[in-house]
């Protein structure tokens, strides 16, 4: 495992109908920082940064590496097409890997792939790391009192 220390970045997107949307993750020396570019209804870019605990990092390290999506191949993925693309980019250590697939609607798109489990593991990887960044940011920014 790589250290706590260690740069970590994150990026999924995909460009649709409402142009490109992307969500991005960067940790470097202590500082998240998370980028939301959503064009739905004519949304702008959201940019929030805050400090977390070498334990945070070292959970997002652990959901990485222990999907195995450094295993993973994309070449039996569909490919982008017009409805869009999903694209997924992680810097973690010395491992970089890059993901490019057709935009992923439901669990049923991943099933009828060529590559179900390959594709499996990245669908549910987006959203582990999604889920996670998404807690830490609305207890940070959204505490309300009891």
């Amino acid at each position: 495992m790589s250290s706590e220390s260690d740069p970590f970045y994150f990026s999924t997107g995909h460009s649709g109908k409402h142009g490109h949307e992307f969500l991005e993750f960067e940790y470097s020396h202590g500082r998240l920082r998370y980028a939301n570019n959503s064009n739905y209804r004519n949304d702008s870019l959201i940019r929030k940064e805050m400090f977390v605990g070498p334990l945070i990092v070292k959970e997002l390290k652990r959901i990485v590496e222990t999907s195995e999506i450094v295993k993973e191949d994309d070449s039996n993925w569909p490919k982008p097409n017009i409805v869009g693309k999903q694209e997924l980019e992680v810097r973690l250590g010395t491992d970089h890997i890059s993901f490019h697939t057709a935009k992923i609607g439901s669990l049923m798109d991943v099933s009828e792939s060529e590559d179900p489990e390959g594709l499996r593991v990245f669908y549910y990887l987006v959203q582990d790391v999604k889920c996670l960044v998404f807690s830490l940011i609305s207890l940070h920014f959204k505490i309300k009192p009891i």
